[in-house]
């Protein structure tokens, strides 16, 4: 070769873009431009949502506004009661519901054998899931206020809680099972091999190791236990309550209905008389402040379990 072809052979590069490798980036700025809209699609209007609720609540809101009990009917006063209901039946749900449910998804899918008792019970779970609202405050109704006689056939707290926690028990048992099937099985035969039993290795490994894909079932479980409006009003929940203390024993678990956010919100701003305009929005943006603030809590504290994983 010489030097004239050297010189025109080193002028043309010798990776050139094609146009088929034009058409695939085009395509794949398409496919971006697609699925960025579509996330757009669903998280803008959340926040116009969120916004719009803020904006037209934040007038109402003070320290008297959530420190304060209702008066007169609900129409006046403060939402203290409400919120200190809403923690109760939230507490209590968590306190049933979690445990059960992790227990479950345990058996489910470290010990349950694939036959066809196993199948109807996993596919319970999922149609449970679907249960319209409203079906389970019924439920609760007939099994817990009438049939378990908590409080005599009278609404009660524990009741209401108790509808909850089997309405979101679903939740909970299909994500731990998820979590428990992402722990690689190489570790269960490692533990296995040392001599640890099925339980050991449960306990020790596969648990600690799912624990942050278990807290995102619990974060469902008490973003919808907060919000139902249905189940708790047919079991547990009165539109209005008059209390003169303030503290954080206003209820008994047993012997006492509650207020809630949920139900004093609907109260408010369908039937009660005189209610300023901003106050159903100052309910509204408390409520969601308060799923926040529980959500953001153990968010965080998966995202810790997620750092420390050693996979």
């Amino acid at each position: 070769m010489n030097s004239t072809e050297r010189s025109t052979s080193s002028a043309v590069p010798r990776f050139v873009e094609t146009e088929f490798v034009r058409k695939k980036q085009r395509a794949e700025w398409i496919a971006r431009g697609f699925f960025a809209f579509m996330a757009a699609s669903i998280v803008v209007p959340l926040l116009l949502i969120l916004g719009y609720i803020i904006v037209h609540g934040a007038p109402a809101i003070s320290w008297e506004f959530l420190t304060e009990n209702p008066r007169s009917g609900g129409a006046k006063g403060g939402i203290w009661a409400a919120i200190v209901g809403t923690i109760y039946i939230v507490a209590i749900s968590l306190a049933v519901s979690a445990p059960i449910g992790v227990l479950a998804a345990v058996y489910l899918n470290e010990y349950a054998k694939e036959n066809w008792f196993n199948r109807v019970v996993n596919l319970a779970v999922v149609n449970l899931a679907g249960v319209p609202s409203i079906v389970h405050g019924l439920f609760g109704v007939g099994a817990f206020v009438y049939f378990a006689n908590f409080n005599q056939g009278r609404k009660s707290i524990l009741a209401a809680a108790l509808t909850l926690a089997v309405m979101t028990l679903p939740v909970i048992i299909a994500s731990t099972k998820e979590a428990l099937a992402a722990v690689p099985r190489s570790f269960r035969e490692a533990c296995w091999n040392v001599g640890a039993t099925r339980w050991q290795t449960i306990w020790k490994i596969v648990l600690p190791n799912s624990i942050s894909g278990i807290l995102t079932g619990v974060i469902l479980q008490v973003s919808r236990t907060a919000g139902e409006t249905a189940p708790v009003m047919l079991t547990g929940v009165a539109t209005w309550k008059s209390l003169q203390d303030s503290g954080w024993f206003l209820y008994h678990p047993i012997k006492d209905q509650c207020m809630a956010l949920s139900m004093h919100l609907y109260y408010v701003a369908t039937q009660a008389n005189n209610v300023p305009e901003a106050v159903p929005y100052a309910i509204a943006t408390v409520l969601v402040g308060l799923v926040l603030l529980v959500n953001a809590t153990a968010i965080g504290f998966r995202v810790y379990l997620r750092s420390r994983k050693k996979w």
